[in-house]
């Protein structure tokens, strides 16, 4: 790993050039190319809007919809690492068996083009959060520096899924398949949709600790970190009592994870790709 660290450094152009391919080819043969960037989370803005006013599944609350919009931008960047990752080492196998370079500039390149896709669909859903609040008076972001702390522990989170996958694709080729269906189900495990306290206040009912093991799911802490920054005092009245927030601990948690499964990944990712021409 060691190794990889110092040379990754010197491989940082080809990493760019990369991260840049992948976006690249994202907006291809687009007529709006990289404004999709933008379009794309704003059509995503006003179909959930329209939909939630429609079906009524705001459950009577006020700030329902920038609930929900923050929940689902934050999980299509993992959602887009995660689909990236299977094609990152297969989809890339001539220069894998003809070029001597850190494979693990692969996987990173498709972690740090989305990374950025992200950043600009952030942007979007900021002044979506400012058009919404400020005209309430109810604009509330005084913990906002936060903010790095919980994109650079959610970038590296889909660092390691990234990797992880990548490499078990390689091997295995069915983890498309079952990647699929194990994201369908993660998905609805996470509060996206729904307060946090679904879960917890279930789990209560078998003892104190309970609780704690919903945010073994890294993306539990990382969707209630981003609410509890962006919507401020608003992300209070989403739940009937202060008392069913979670509490600083149980976020801590999902980060932790997060940056435990970066190192897992990173690690399985490199003790395999010495077998990756092999297998390719």
């Amino acid at each position: 790993m060691d190794n990889n660290k110092k040379n990754l450094f010197a491989w940082r152009e080809l990493l760019a050039t990369l991260a840049q391919r992948n976006l690249k080819v994202r907006y291809k043969s687009s007529a709006l190319g990289f404004f999709w960037c933008l379009l794309s989370p704003l059509s995503k803005i006003l179909i959930f809007a329209m939909f939630a006013g429609i079906l009524k599944f705001n459950l009577g609350m006020p700030d329902y919809l920038p609930f929900l919009v923050i929940g689902i931008i934050i999980w299509d960047f993992v959602a887009l690492c995660m689909s990236d990752a299977l094609g990152s080492i297969v989809g890339n196998a001539n220069l894998v068996k003809k070029t001597s370079f850190p494979r693990i500039i692969l996987p990173l390149a498709n972690v740090w083009a989305n990374l950025i896709n992200f950043l600009l669909t952030f942007g979007v859903l900021f002044i979506f959060l400012l058009v919404w609040y400020i005209p309430k008076g109810t604009l509330s972001m005084q913990h906002l520096w936060l903010l790095p702390v919980i994109i650079v522990s959610q970038a590296a989170f889909c660092l390691g899924i990234t990797t992880l996958l990548a490499a078990m694709n390689v091997f295995f080729r069915d983890t498309e398949h079952i990647s699929g269906v194990f994201q369908l189900a993660w998905y609805f495990l996470t509060p996206i949709f729904y307060t946090v306290d679904k879960q917890t206040s279930i789990l209560a009912n078998y003892g104190n600790i309970y609780p704690y093991l919903v945010f073994l799911n890294p993306m539990t802490g990382i969707a209630c970190a981003y609410r509890y920054v962006l919507m401020g005092n608003n992300y209070k009245t989403m739940f009937e009592s202060v008392d069913l927030m979670p509490s600083l601990g149980m976020i801590s948690i999902s980060f932790g994870v997060c940056w435990l499964f970066m190192l897992v990944g990173i690690s399985v990712f490199i003790k395999c790709q010495k077998l990756f021409a092999d297998e390719l």
